[in-house]
């Protein structure tokens, strides 16, 4: 059902009905009556809604809460896996050789990818993995209000701060990390752009640790740059790709999974990876993983539906090892 079809119909439902028996003198209405026609009102309101929210659901879109790629039309290149995300980079690990690119020379908002830096800061630092980090009221997301299960007041190792952000992408230990370093927040923010340009990532600006900020925004040649060196560190590769990590809060044990379903799913060989989402910047995915016999790095930003970046990560998987099963180098390049 289109939108002007959903609307027509939500117009239709909440009309005065013009029948025969509509139109009859009424005897006199009870207030038990007019109840009754006032819930009966509300469940056809209802149902416009359930309409509306359904085609917004098939579509994988919210309306008013577009991300800057579908702002910016990038959706609109196409190329030939077509790819739900506006923005896609392969690119091979030894060589720099660009396997397909679509739109990488765009800067948008990277949602939770921000927290690979964190963590490269943050080991780089060399601060002791054993500190006990506690979480406070600073590190509640008052910008999104997204959840956690990290309750103000749970006190955390260092390293479990850092497998949660990594893993589980979680915001208030990454949040935490950022707080925890020399200086404080405002010292670890400047660190992470200061890192950003010794990597050479000029279109890339840190705002926070966590990536709730539509401010954070990269490039996917960028991206790219940060995740080859990224895979040198061991502890990054490590914690990224774990299945699951169970950590004691209390007198409970927590566990936490890992938010790439490629990693849960194991047929995939990957060395590094982290997810990104907030509305702004779609749903994001970057890795590094072994296939058709070379290590290559994967970028996909701003996908437009739930599963759609696990989705283009296969079809990417499957072009190559067609390419390579053919013999041909394939090399695809579109949107600039």
């Amino acid at each position: 059902m289109s939108w002007s079809l959903a609307v027509l119909v939500g117009v239709a439902l909440l009309q005065p009905d013009t029948s025969e028996a509509a139109n009859r003198k009424p005897v006199r209405k009870s207030a038990a009556r007019v109840e009754v026609k006032r819930v009966e009102a509300k469940i056809e309101k209802s149902k416009v809604r359930t309409v509306l929210a359904r085609r917004a659901a098939a579509e994988d879109v919210v309306p008013g809460r577009l991300s800057f790629g579908q702002i910016y039309g990038l959706h609109g290149t196409s190329d030939p896996l077509d790819l739900k995300s506006s923005v896609a980079l392969v690119m091979d690990q030894d060589t720099n050789e660009v396997l397909f690119s679509k739109n990488p020379q765009a800067v948008l908002p990277i949602a939770s990818i921000t927290k690979l830096m964190t963590a490269l800061v943050v080991t780089e630092a060399r601060l002791p993995m054993d500190e006990v980090l506690t979480v406070t009221s600073e590190d509640v997301d008052t910008e999104k209000n997204s959840s956690s299960r990290l309750a103000v007041g749970t006190q955390l190792s260092r390293e479990d701060m850092l497998h949660l952000a990594l893993m589980a992408s979680e915001n208030r230990a990454a949040n935490a990390l950022g707080r925890h370093y020399p200086g404080g927040l405002e010292a670890f923010v400047a660190a992470m752009n200061r890192k950003a340009r010794e990597l050479g990532m000029n279109d890339t600006h840190y705002a926070e640790p966590t990536g709730l900020s539509s401010r954070n925004q990269s490039s996917a040649r960028d991206l790219a740059a940060l995740v080859k060196y990224a895979h040198g560190n061991q502890l990054l590769r490590e914690f990224s790709t774990s299945t699951e990590h169970i950590v004691a809060v209390g007198s409970r044990q927590m566990a936490f999974r890992n938010t790439n379903g490629l990693v849960r799913g194991g047929s995939w060989d990957i060395g590094l990876q982290k997810t990104g989402y907030i509305s702004e910047a779609g749903r994001c995915l970057v890795m590094q993983a072994d296939l058709a016999g070379r290590k290559l790095i994967m970028v996909l930003l701003d996908s437009a539906g739930k599963y759609s970046r696990i989705g283009d990560a296969e079809r990417l998987r499957k072009w190559l090892l067609q390419g390579t099963a053919a013999g041909v180098t394939a090399v695809v390049h579109t949107g600039g």
